[in-house]
């Protein structure tokens, strides 16, 4: 009788029950979650799937189609519009805000009610979820291009120790198939409309990397199977060419009489030994050796140098020493100080042009007040721009390559003659 009123082991019996009670509420709030974070992977495939098939149509001018297709590819997906009981809704909408936005995106919104197996046990607003995503599809949308790189093999762009480009309205296309075709390391930075690779190898994880970054609103396209290869201007036509002025080391004033005048030297060195070298606006043909702005103690290395255009060929070349002040302005562009440079009629915009035929490279070092202002295409050269922080290079470039270090900061403008590229991608952002 003593044993059958001893109580001892009752609340071993009770915890038990407890602890099995609480296991099978974990277990089924853990499903609950499981099956809505899958679901809510499964709206998101379907929401970008949605998205991208609507702008394919409102990009060959379907719009009608735009709603019946985005309804399809949510059902394969998973999200099925025409069930009886809890279909799915798509919704598609033109954004209105973020880089992403207007009439030639289509923005699609997929949701679906999921019942729950536990969840709604504790309360009856859980015991269905809606799940929901967001995605956006652009509709035939190009990127001008205002750097154009032609190397198809090896590294055709590396921007080091904060270099920057800065093209917000326009992209790069390079030509390289190389996995290590664009390097943005150190602190470098890419912010432009779009970045185009031949390379299908190329991932920012191994080749960005030291607070090197690519703007979120870039859009990178990889195993581009066109190439970048932009019509060049004509050449100009000269004459009998003079010997380098500048090799007296004393002040000159060079180039044509008039903007629409050519002027053709062996060489040009300007700046030389602190001269004050004028530039006269018009065209410059250099044949043989360095178009040479040296470093000086008295400001610029040039004075003028508004409304030029220098033609490179034979084995010419261009240097820009580290510390020259220049002040160059091609035809027709904005001035330093405001204003618009003279015309040289169908070189204006274009400030360099290297015949494809010279593979001299080209290196601009920046001075503590510099100032570059028009399009450098020079596609068999390699081109540097290092340094200067306080330079301003208002440039397109037509290169093999680009290399930029040193700060040295590139403001590139739409220019429509180097192509374009398609970034029509879907964009996800929720």
């Amino acid at each position: 009788m003593n044993r059958l009123k001893d109580e001892s082991g009752q609340t071993l019996v009770l915890m038990a029950a407890i602890m099995g009670l609480l296991m099978i509420c974990f277990l089924g709030l853990a499903m609950d979650v499981g099956m809505l974070f899958r679901e809510k992977r499964e709206a998101q495939a379907a929401a970008d799937a949605a998205a991208l098939a609507a702008a394919e149509e409102l990009a060959v001018g379907a719009t009608s189609n735009e709603q019946s297709v985005a309804n399809a590819m949510a059902k394969i997906h998973g999200f099925d519009t025409t069930l009886a009981k809890d279909p799915a809704t798509v919704t598609l909408t033109t954004p209105v805000t973020g880089n992403f936005s207007g009439s030639k995106y289509v923005q699609a919104t997929v949701s679906k009610p999921i019942k729950t197996l536990f969840m709604g046990a504790f309360s009856s607003k859980f015991a269905t979820v809606e799940v929901s995503a967001q995605s956006i599809g652009g509709a035939g949308q190009t990127s001008p291009t205002c750097i154009c790189l032609e190397g198809t093999s090896g590294q055709d762009l590396n921007l080091s120790n904060n270099a920057q480009i800065i093209a917000p309205k326009c992209g790069i296309i390079e030509d390289s198939s190389a996995s290590n075709a664009v390097a943005i390391t150190q602190g470098a930075s890419v912010n432009a409309l779009s970045l185009g690779t031949a390379s299908s190898t190329w991932d920012t994880s191994t080749n960005v990397w030291g607070g090197g970054t690519i703007a979120s609103s870039t859009d990178v396209v990889q195993g581009l199977t066109s190439t970048c290869h932009p019509q060049m201007p004509t050449p100009p036509t000269y004459s009998s060419c003079a010997s380098d002025p500048g090799g007296s080391s004393t002040s000159f004033t060079a180039g044509p009489s008039s903007a629409s005048g050519t002027a053709c030297y062996t060489s040009l060195t300007v700046g030389a030994n602190n001269t004050k070298d004028t530039l006269n606006p018009g065209t410059y043909v250099i044949t043989t050796g360095a178009l040479h702005f040296e470093s000086g103690n008295g400001g610029y290395s040039n004075q003028g140098g508004n409304g030029v255009f220098f033609y490179l060929t034979g084995t010419a070349s261009l240097i820009v020493d580290n510390g020259a002040n220049i002040n160059l302005a091609s035809g027709g562009s904005t001035l330093s100080a405001g204003g618009t440079a003279p015309t040289v009629g169908s070189y204006n915009g274009v400030l360099v042009f290297q015949d494809p035929s010279d593979t001299q490279p080209i290196t601009i070092q920046g001075g503590a007040n510099s100032f570059l202002s028009g399009a450098v295409d020079a596609p068999a050269a390699a081109v540097t721009l290092g340094n200067g922080s306080s330079t301003s290079f208002n440039s397109s470039v037509v290169a093999q390559t680009l290399t930029m270090y040193g700060g040295a900061v590139l403001n590139s403008p739409p220019v429509t003659n180097l192509g374009t590229l398609n970034i029509s991608v879907s964009k996800t952002v929720q």
